[in-house]
């Protein structure tokens, strides 16, 4: 299919365009972390789960992870027009002006740490807009100049579990910081295979995800963070966050996890990388959905 074409496809005008721009799949991934890690802490807590503050935290995270996201598309407008994966999107299409994009996202991530600030409390508001400013003004930049923006951006990556965390009681603790270094273990295998998968289209737009090296070493620290993964997993329920069935889900996971890292670095191939992202995203919302079921 020619660039042409896929653009065509997915004209919808300026509203389709616009939804493309937030990234609704990567906004909702984020909202249901954000409201996983709230429910996860009522329930560690003793209490019930309470409906009101769990929707206006939602629509809070909403609403910033959109905006977030509409200011990194106009951030990279032009590392996007480079890749193949990136041309069809709003802004190297010319289906949305630069600028629409840029005011688009600053008044959404307004809007979503406002309301978080006044309906929840102070600090997720402040961790939201720590997230987004980790996001666009040092993990994107950092793309371009050093591998180190994959640790870096894994901040922002984990920090939704933080955000719900921190607005049952307005506080975080260790409970809150065991959730917040599982989503980040698990981002940087996220974003290491990706980026191996894609190494040649981020070649082509100077970005710098994955260290320079052989895919030996890409998956040697794909295994390390696998393995870790799977000791911190424990982690929750030795704290008393979650019961038995989360702790076998969770090593059962992890375990999978290191299987899948293993055997992409015994034998580097693109498919058995691919099997590694596509096994993190299982991961994730089957390791929050048993830590929710395993505190109920």
């Amino acid at each position: 299919m020619t660039l042409e074409e896929r653009i065509r496809q997915r004209r919808g005008g300026r509203i389709g365009a616009c939804l493309e721009l937030v990234k609704p799949g990567i906004t909702f991934f984020v909202a249901v972390t954000s409201a996983c890690g709230h429910l996860v802490a009522q329930l560690a807590d003793g209490g019930t789960i309470h409906p009101v503050p769990l929707l206006h935290l939602t629509l809070g995270v909403t609403l910033a992870t959109a905006g977030a996201l509409a200011l990194n598309q106009y951030l990279e407008r032009g590392p996007d027009a480079l890749m193949h994966r990136t041309r069809p999107r709003p802004i190297p299409s010319g289906r949305i002006a630069p600028a629409t994009a840029a005011t688009l996202g600053c008044a959404l991530l307004a809007a979503g740490i406002g309301h978080l600030g006044f309906r929840i409390g102070p600090l997720p508001a402040l961790l939201t807009a720590i997230s987004a400013i980790l996001y666009n003004a040092v993990y994107t930049p950092l793309k371009l100049r050093s591998p180190l923006a994959t640790p870096v951006g894994a901040i922002p990556g984990a920090l939704p579990a933080l955000i719900g965390w921190s607005a049952h009681g307005g506080g975080i603790d260790g409970r809150g910081l065991a959730l917040f270094g599982i989503l980040f273990l698990w981002q940087l295998i996220h974003v290491l295979a990706l980026g191996w998968n894609l190494r040649d289209d981020y070649r082509r737009a100077g970005f710098q995800l994955i260290p320079p090296g052989s895919a030996r070493l890409i998956s040697g620290l794909m295994v390390g963070h696998a393995a870790a993964l799977l000791a911190l997993s424990v982690v929750p329920a030795l704290l008393g966050i979650t019961g038995p069935l989360y702790l076998a889900g969770a090593l059962a996971l992890g375990a999978a996890m290191v299987a899948l890292a293993l055997a992409f670095f015994l034998n580097p191939t693109r498919q058995r990388c691919n099997r590694v992202f596509l096994g993190s995203l299982f991961y994730h919302p089957l390791l929050l959905g048993l830590m929710v079921g395993g505190a109920l």
